[in-house]
C-alpha cells in the first residue's frame, strides 16, 4: 500500500462520532495538502475493506458531496444519528462539527 493511502486510512479511521473532516483537511494531515481528490478515490475504494466511517467526510464547504441519491440520504442519516445537525441543503456547520487535530500519530 502506498504510504499516503495508509495515512489517509488512518486519519479517516480516527474521526470520532459526531465530528466530520473535509477531503482536503484529511489530505493535508496525511501529508499532501493538494491531495483531496486522492482522498475521494481512497475513500471510495477502501471504505468497506477498512470499515472506515466514510459518512464523516464532507467537502470543504461542509456539504455532503456524494452524488448518488441513496448514498447521500444514507450519509445524512448516519450523521444525524451521531447528533450532527444537517441543514436542508445537506451541509453541516464546520465551525461546530469539524474535527481538527493538529497532528495524528502514524
Amino acid at each position: 500500500m502506498h504510504p499516503f493511502t495508509d495515512r489517509v486510512i488512518k486519519v479517516i479511521s480516527q474521526i470520532p462520532a459526531g465530528k466530520v473532516m473535509s477531503y482536503g483537511q484529511i489530505a493535508a494531515l496525511a501529508g499532501s495538502p493538494r491531495g483531496a481528490r486522492q482522498v475521494v478515490r481512497i475513500l471510495h475504494s477502501s471504505s468497506r475493506k477498512h470499515q472506515l466511517p466514510w459518512h464523516r467526510v464532507v467537502n470543504a464547504r461542509g456539504e455532503i458531496a456524494v452524488q448518488d441519491e441513496e448514498l447521500r440520504f444514507k450519509q445524512r442519516l448516519f450523521l444525524e444519528e451521531e447528533g450532527i445537525y444537517v441543514h436542508s441543503d445537506d451541509s453541516v456547520d464546520l465551525s461546530i462539527y469539524r474535527y481538527a487535530p493538529e497532528s495524528l500519530d502514524f
